[in-house]
C-alpha cells in the first residue's frame, strides 16, 4: 500500500501522540471526501451548462456562490461568448454585490468598480467548451472552480463561498480574472491572507452578536474587516520589509 508523509507542526504532532488519534484513519477518511469532492466539481465544471437547478449541480457551493454563478452564465450568453470564462465568473462576482469577496477585495485596496472596468477592457475568449453548440465553462474557469474546492477543502470548510471562488480566480494560472486581479494588486498570497483574516474576524463578532438582534451579514463582514484585516495585514507588511525580500 502506497505511503504518503503528512507534515504536522511541532505542538499538534505532540497533541496527536497523546491523544493517541488514529492518524492514517483520520487522513484516509479526509482525503476520500476531499477526492468525492474534487471529482464532482470537476465533472460539473466539465460539463454541458443547461437549465438545470444549480444547487443540485452544485450542493457545496452556498446561495451566493450559486448566484454567481448563475450571474456569469447570463452575462456569458448576453456577450454571445461560446463559453463561460473567469472573466464572466468575476463580474458575476462584482455585480452580485453583497458578497464576502468584495469586502476582501475593498480590505486589500482595490475597488470592485475598476475590476469591472478592467474585464470590460480586456474581454477575450477563453480556450474549452465542448463540440456541439451547448454552452460549457472555459478550461481556465473549470480549473477556477475546482481551486475553489481544493482552497474551501484546505481551510477545513464544508462549503463553498464566494471568498473561495475568488481564490481559485487569482490562483488559475490561464485566466483572464486572475490577470486582472494581479495587475491591480491581487497578489494569490496577500488575498488567501485576507481571506484567512475575514473569516476569523467575522466568526469572532458572529459569536459576539445576539442572536436576538438578528444581525446583517454583511454588516459584520465589514466590522470584522475594520477590526481584524487592516491591523492584521499593516503587521505582516511590516514584518516582511524589515526581514527583507529573502523572507518571503
Amino acid at each position: 500500500m502506497p505511503k504518503i508523509n503528512v507534515y504536522l507542526p511541532d505542538e499538534l504532532a505532540e497533541a496527536v501522540k497523546k491523544a493517541g488519534v488514529p492518524v492514517s484513519a483520520v487522513c484516509q477518511r479526509a482525503l476520500e471526501q476531499a477526492v468525492r469532492r474534487v471529482t464532482a466539481i470537476r465533472q460539473t465544471a466539465l460539463g454541458e451548462l443547461g437549465d438545470d437547478d444549480l444547487s443540485e449541480r452544485l450542493p457545496l457551493f452556498t446561495p451566493r456562490a450559486r448566484a454567481v454563478i448563475k450571474l456569469a452564465i447570463d452575462l456569458a450568453g448576453a456577450d454571445g461568448a461560446p463559453v463561460v470564462g473567469t472573466g464572466h465568473l468575476l463580474a458575476g462576482m462584482v455585480d452580485e454585490g453583497t458578497n464576502l469577496a468584495l469586502h476582501v477585495l475593498r480590505a486589500v485596496d482595490i475597488d470592485p468598480a475598476r475590476v469591472r472596468s478592467e474585464l470590460a477592457r480586456l474581454a477575450e475568449p477563453e480556450p474549452g467548451g465542448g463540440e456541439d453548440s451547448a454552452r460549457h465553462f472555459s478550461v481556465p474557469a473549470a480549473g477556477a472552480l475546482e481551486l475553489a474546492v481544493t482552497e474551501a477543502t484546505s481551510l477545513g470548510h464544508n462549503y463553498v463561498g464566494c471568498e473561495h471562488l475568488l481564490l481559485g480566480l487569482v490562483t488559475e494560472p490561464d485566466g483572464i480574472a486572475g490577470r486582472v486581479l494581479q495587475a491591480l494588486g491581487g497578489e494569490p498570497r496577500l488575498m488567501r491572507r485576507a481571506v484567512t483574516a475575514a473569516l476569523a474576524g467575522y466568526v469572532h463578532l458572529r459569536a459576539q452578536t445576539s442572536a436576538a438582534k438578528a444581525p446583517d451579514p454583511a454588516s459584520i463582514l465589514a466590522a470584522a474587516l475594520d477590526q481584524r484585516l487592516q491591523p492584521l495585514l499593516q503587521r505582516i507588511d511590516r514584518l516582511e520589509r524589515h526581514l527583507g525580500p529573502g523572507s518571503r
